[in-house]
């Protein structure tokens, strides 16, 4: 019997040995991410297959719709971890009647403590379900008062988490912190210089790859975003959402947790090329597509009276037209674009794009000249003043009045299709006549602005321009109060030649892209 035991024990190590390594590449990455490390220890053969399989590009992304968050976390880490991954980073985004701490310590606990994750609870979230692999889009609504509201309370829950494996990239997360005493001041400085050591450190550019921003939701963040822009590379793509509460683990963050002095006002997962990977790794790419969902109407203003109100987040102003003397108070600018657009304005959500001439500079660095173009929502008008949410704009300040409306925000969808599909159709040129190392899209992250859907008769219409191209593909995201995405408005149709350089990097009523495309390196390279 023990002879027959041996005999059979050797006959299964030689059957597994004669696998040949296709196959058993094919049973390997059906794994489990932890079952794939743990079979990583097998042997040789077993280790330089699994090696290989975690060095690939890898989003993945699940989203769970169940009223338990305990049980709403399990699904979704499950699934994000049901096929090999080695995670670089995680976002998670719950719902408001989840507790923000509790989803936070449950997902770190399960994740593990050397990675940077962010836990935020946003507007909403879409993805692949992970009880059933179909898409669904969930739009959480926000009451003040909750116990006049059970049912909405109830709905109000979900885990959206999606966690990432980026080749050549190492992933750094950097607070940005504010003073709680005096005068609660931005350490926006600090921020970028933070940023840019840990860059040098890594890549020996000051400039890093892409940043990730999510802000909470008291931080107004154009003053931030200013100086982001201002100092680093243009090649630097900055993403993300404005207005949601979070909180974060990271090697590279300092805890100030228990600091009464400070408390995080943003946090940015920043994307480094690590110079110190071996080679033959491929590189990661990131594209941005905007889709901007207000049109430009009326004339073109300068701004002459202007009072700031701190104390409420506003501005008063009056205005004149160019080449005209005369001031004019909010009414009569209502007026003046209520003649040009009709009788559905007051059914839309209105905005000034105000052109900003400022000087900006990082420390002690010698300033420069930046020029920019930033909104602001509307409040009301009357016979003194337009009244305008937001601070910041001074006299001699130009600006036009932008609407967000469904054509505009349908137009934008459309223009964001054909985008998306011209990236996609340079991609198979590119690949022409390669039978391997071909570069492939693999990811999509998308960031968009929780009043689209009211103009939607359709759900998950700003989904179609990149599922329609990139079916299959890992495709996840939120709604959110505010989309930040570095550009100029070029992409804001009509706009004048000249305007069109200007910079923007916060938006409304849009849609945000971030595309991740990998090109593996030939051998030959």
């Amino acid at each position: 019997m023990e002879e027959l035991s041996r005999s059979t024990a050797a006959e299964m190590e030689t059957t597994i040995d004669a696998i040949n390594d296709d196959l058993l590449h094919n049973i390997l990455s059906r794994l489990p991410a932890l079952a794939c490390a743990n079979a990583a220890c097998v042997n040789r053969s077993w280790n330089l297959i699994i090696t290989s399989l975690l060095s690939l590009p890898n989003l993945s992304s699940a989203l769970s719709i169940n009223p338990s968050l305990q049980d709403a976390v399990n699904e979704a880490v499950d699934k994000v971890l049901s096929k090999p991954i080695r995670p670089k980073f995680a976002i998670a985004s719950v719902g408001p009647s989840f507790s923000l701490q509790q989803a936070h310590q449950l997902i770190t606990g399960k994740l593990g403590s050397r990675i940077p994750i962010v836990t935020l609870i946003s507007q909403g979230i879409f993805g692949c379900n992970a009880v059933d692999d179909e898409f669904k889009e969930v739009q959480w609504q926000f009451i003040e008062n909750d116990e006049a509201h059970p049912d909405h309370v109830n709905e109000n829950h979900g885990v959206l988490l999606t966690v990432g494996f980026l080749p050549g990239l190492k992933v750094s997360l950097i607070p940005l912190l504010s003073k709680t005493q005096g005068n609660q001041a931005l350490m926006i400085d600090e921020l970028v210089r933070n940023i840019r050591e840990c860059s040098s450190s890594v890549s020996g550019s000051a400039s890093p790859v892409a940043i990730l921003l999510f802000s909470d939701h008291e931080t107004d963040m154009k003053p931030v975003l200013q100086k982001l822009d201002y100092a680093f590379c243009q090649e630097t793509v900055i993403v993300g959402e404005g207005g949601s509460q979070f909180l974060y683990q990271g090697e590279a963050a300092v805890d100030h947790s228990n600091d009464a002095e400070y408390s995080s006002a943003a946090v940015a997962l920043s994307f480094l090329r690590d110079t110190g990977n071996p080679p033959g790794v491929g590189e990661t790419q990131f594209h941005v597509v905007l889709a901007p969902g207000m049109t430009q109407i009326g004339p073109t203003y300068k701004a002459v009276a202007v009072r700031e109100r701190p104390r409420d987040f506003s501005t008063w102003l009056t205005a004149k037209r160019e080449a005209q003397v005369e001031s004019l108070d909010g009414l009569t600018m209502f007026d003046q674009i209520y003649d040009e657009y009709g009788g559905d304005l007051y059914c839309s959500a209105l905005y000034i794009g105000v052109s900003k001439r400022r000087k900006c500079s990082i420390g002690k660095e010698k300033a420069s000249w930046i020029y920019l173009q930033e909104f602001h929502e509307v409040l009301r008008g009357d016979e003194e003043y337009l009244y305008v949410n937001g601070v910041g704009i001074r006299s001699g300040d130009s600006f036009q009045f932008y609407l967000a409306n469904a054509n505009a925000t349908r137009d934008s969808c459309n223009n964001a299709s054909n985008n998306i599909t011209r990236l996609k159709r340079d991609l198979d040129h590119q690949n022409a006549g390669c039978s391997t190392y071909k570069k492939s899209v693999f990811g999509c992250l998308m960031f968009s602005c929780c009043g689209r859907g009211e103009f939607f008769l359709q759900p998950i219409l700003d989904c179609s321009p990149f599922v329609d191209n990139f079916p299959g593909i890992t495709f996840s995201g939120t709604f959110s109060a505010a989309e930040i995405a570095r550009g100029d408005l070029s992409q804001y149709r009509p706009v004048s030649e000249e305007r069109s350089s200007l910079r923007c990097c916060l938006h409304v009523y849009s849609t945000v892209y971030l595309i991740m495309s990998f090109t593996p390196e030939s051998p030959s390279t």
